[in-house]
């Protein structure tokens, strides 16, 4: 309210949205004129759609008008929209840059300029056209940064726009809530954790009722997603970039209803989305962004409800956990493997893949670390002095 800019974190499922939305409704009061005063950027479609929501709901004893602006449909029916006139925009960079293209969005009104999710918005895939936009809306305006993680990289860039912003840290950084329980089970290798997944889903399906399943890889995504639609008890979807865009549409409305038991996903919906009464999290592979992991299990145990969390970790994810818990502060409590599963062996071209990884890391560590896919065995007649000058080829150098 004060028109300062501001840098704000908290912790997943905590009311971010509503801490802008309300103040920005409350300082607009009322619509004025065709073209917006405040634009909302996000990182997903699904963002934008949940947001637009939640906007519409809080000001609708009002005559403030909201747009929504996102890729996968046309974009004609959402540059009419833009023409009639609108108080607030929310939208993608990608689409935004698409209608103000089309010379039907005017900019020079816009005097509140919001980043929800902004770690995300601002990694590197994203601040060109941060950049970009930053050109085209005033330079007299109100930023304000929103989001439950703000690394040190964030902070830095962020700095590139904002003036003196207030911080404002309801939590320390990287802090999970509370009400979510984690676990952690040690599976080793792909086939081990499909049979462990199905397992718990089906032993326990009254109180596995509402999950999301994450995993790393849209390829990943299906496969797990065909294996749960062919076995699992109740309707399973999968999400992900490449599906069309009223599929994931369909999906994310039919889980919030609970017609779907069981969401399969990468993390296009770790950030932000917000689905009541999820019961699980279960990362089926671990996240190698660290902050990912508090947005995944912060889709559970929301709005102070109790939620649980649940990880498959396999040897060349073990690395990764223990950054968790020393980004987190927090050990996550082990759980020993059902009695009734069979120890499944690692196929080879999956144990060399996690070998590789594991050389990776061990690279990232001690950059004098040679790896042991490089490591050259001695040959026995290298031990003779006789013949140190003898070459691969076989032959003596004089």
């Amino acid at each position: 309210l004060s028109g300062r800019d501001m840098m704000a974190q908290a912790q997943t499922g905590t009311g971010k949205t509503a801490a802008y939305l309300l103040p920005l409704a409350q300082t607009m009061k009322y619509a004025q004129g065709d073209a917006p005063r405040c634009l909302i950027l996000v990182p997903t479609k699904e963002l934008v759609l949940q947001v637009e929501r939640q906007c519409d709901e809080l000001v609708k004893y009002t005559d403030i008008r909201t747009v929504a602006l996102y890729g996968g449909i046309g974009p004609k029916a959402q540059q009419d929209l833009v023409r009639e006139g609108c108080d607030i925009v929310i939208a993608t960079p990608g689409r935004f840059f698409d209608i103000y293209a089309s010379q039907v969005l005017t900019t020079k009104k816009i005097k509140h300029f919001v980043l929800d999710e902004a770690d995300r918005m601002m990694d590197m895939g994203f601040m060109r056209q941060i950049r970009q936009i930053q050109e085209i809306i005033p330079q007299k305006r109100q930023n304000l940064l929103f989001s439950a993680t703000f690394p040190e990289k964030v902070e830095s860039l962020s700095e590139e726009f904002l003036d003196f912003p207030t911080k404002i840290e309801v939590t320390p950084q990287a802090t999970p809530v509370e009400t979510v329980d984690q676990y952690l089970y040690e599976s080793p290798n792909f086939l081990s954790k499909l049979e462990l997944l199905f397992h718990l889903l089906e032993t326990k399906v009254e109180e596995y009722d509402r999950v999301i399943i994450f995993v790393r890889t849209k390829n990943m995504a299906d496969n797990v997603g065909k294996f749960l639609q062919r076995k699992a008890t109740g309707e399973i979807r999968t999400i992900h970039s490449n599906k069309g865009q009223n599929s994931r549409i369909n999906a994310m409305n039919d889980f919030g209803s609970g017609e779907v038991r069981a969401l399969v996903s990468t993390d296009v919906v770790a950030r932000g989305i917000d689905i009541p009464d999820v019961s699980h999290v279960i990362n089926f592979s671990v996240p190698r962004d660290y902050d990912d992991y508090i947005h995944r299990i912060g889709r559970t145990g929301r709005v102070f409800k109790a939620g649980t969390a649940i990880t498959f970790m396999d040897r060349a994810e073990v690395y990764h956990i223990k950054k968790i818990e020393e980004l987190t502060e927090q050990k996550i409590t082990r759980l020993d493997l059902p009695k009734e599963l069979d120890e499944l062996r690692t196929p080879m071209e999956e144990f060399q893949e996690q070998a590789r990884e594991i050389d990776g890391q061990k690279r990232r560590e001690d950059p004098d670390y040679k790896g042991a896919f490089h490591k050259k065995k001695a040959r026995p007649w290298m031990k003779d002095s006789k013949h140190k000058g003898r070459r691969q080829g076989g032959r003596t150098k004089k």
